[in-house]
């Protein structure tokens, strides 16, 4: 059985991103498949030889030991020499917080003391990947491969390294990011450079691997992605679920529009607000997002008009962050989630949507006219007009809104996980 480790940089994180969604979904889709998965975590705390429960208690640990500026300067100097990861085998013991999905399901974990932050502060630096090695002992086993889900200036020896990029937005779109440009270029560059093979999540993403870093397309796969719904959230009735928007949210069954995902340039919310408003929909428009960067322009008109009577009249609501449960709950009831975005690298708000039986509006960028297939309604993303005339014609047609939820089911089911536990699969078979 091939075993496959996964970088834990983003996924214990308690509100989530993009991309720790993605690697909760990987480890669980590697585990569906059969594969034996591990995890490499890079906690602040040393590894303790003596009392073995510390090592899984430093990878959750809310206290947080005492930065030492010698130690990090010497760790950044040192990092080119390589780091070491310690393996973890699983306990009963420490009960790990249920943000972030609790315990990540996997056979082994692995600890390497501040690999993370080392290795970004030396590429940072002086553009050196970090090496790292796998200490193996009689309870864990070294991984097969090392599956890294996102840009990260580290290589693990001995092993195959897969490396996921989800797009190369800083790139295409400078002005929605504050990465530093030239760095991320450089750390892209090298990943197209060392990495046996590169995993993309979308033939847009693949398209720009290509051309941008020139890497050659048999070294690329696209997996694209799957969504995980809980059955428990999927078995509440519509009745349940209506009867529950109406007395946490004030909200009727399929009486407002959703935007849920990060309040960033590139998610479009100014121009979402702005057609929303145009549209003339007397049905409530409600965002469910926490502000990110850069964010002034897309919320102004949105706060300006929740200032006004409007606000009283609950027009637009807006909640920073959700519990997964209750954001299952809003897309059920939707008419129809508003994700027209500039560029995304997926785009995970249409496929929940389309899962769940909700309309999309959508826009004609990048992945989403990929992932949407027919089963949406699309419009240019700098379109305002275009996207209020999209919005009023699911708002005053009951059978196209019929129409779209089934379509949109249909679509979800290339996105599968089945048929992303089957691409994941070929892609192993590749490198391992």
């Amino acid at each position: 059985m091939t075993r496959v480790c996964i970088d834990g940089f983003n996924i214990g994180m308690a509100k989530g991103t993009g991309i720790a969604t993605y690697g909760r979904n990987l480890l669980r889709n590697l585990n569906d498949a059969g594969l034996d998965t591990q995890v490499l975590y890079g906690p602040n705390a040393a590894i303790n030889k003596k009392r073995p429960i510390l090592n899984e208690i430093a990878l959750i640990d809310a206290h947080t030991p005492r930065d030492r500026p010698l130690r990090r300067k010497i760790e950044t100097l040192t990092a080119r020499l390589g780091k070491t990861a310690t393996g973890i085998a699983p306990s009963d013991t420490v009960i790990w917080p249920s943000r972030g999905g609790g315990r990540p399901v996997a056979s082994a974990y692995w600890s390497s003391p501040r690999l993370f932050s080392t290795a970004n502060r030396a590429f940072a630096a002086d553009r050196v990947f970090t090496p790292l090695s796998f200490r193996s002992h009689e309870a864990v086993a070294r991984p097969d491969v090392m599956h890294w889900t996102t840009a990260l200036p580290c290589q693990a020896r001995g092993v195959p390294n897969i490396y996921t990029i989800h797009d190369l937005i800083p790139l295409r779109l400078p002005h929605t990011t504050l990465d530093n440009k030239r760095l991320f270029l450089g750390l892209c560059r090298q990943i197209a450079k060392k990495a046996d093979h590169i995993a993309v999540v979308s033939e847009a993403t693949k398209r720009d691997v290509i051309d941008i870093l020139g890497v050659e397309e048999d070294r690329i796969s696209v997996t694209w992605q799957s969504v995980g719904i809980p059955p428990r959230l999927l078995a509440k009735s519509d009745e349940t679920v209506a009867a529950e928007l109406a007395s946490v949210h004030q909200l009727g069954w399929k009486g407002y529009y959703l935007y849920f995902g990060a309040i960033e340039p590139k998610k479009n919310l100014g121009r979402i607000v702005e057609a929303y408003l145009t549209s003339g929909s007397t049905r409530p428009l409600v965002v469910v997002g926490g502000r990110a960067w850069l964010d002034e322009d897309e919320t102004a008109l949105m706060h300006q008009i929740r200032r006004t009577k409007k606000a009283r009249e609950k027009r637009i609501r807006l909640y920073d962050f959700l519990p997964f449960s209750l954001l299952v709950d809003l897309i059920r009831g939707a008419r129809g989630t508003l994700f027209p975005s500039i560029y995304e690298g997926f785009g995970l708000p249409v496929l929940e949507s389309m899962a769940l039986g909700t309309p999309v509006v959508t826009s004609t960028a990048a992945s989403l006219p990929e992932v949407a297939g027919d089963a949406a309604l699309m419009a240019d993303p700098y379109d305002t007009a275009a996207i209020a005339a999209q919005i009023r014609a699911l708002d005053a047609d009951d059978d196209l809104a019929a129409d779209l939820s089934a379509r949109g089911r249909v679509q979800a089911e290339v996105f599968s996980p089945e048929a992303y536990q089957a691409r994941l699969s070929a892609l192993y078979a590749r490198v391992a």
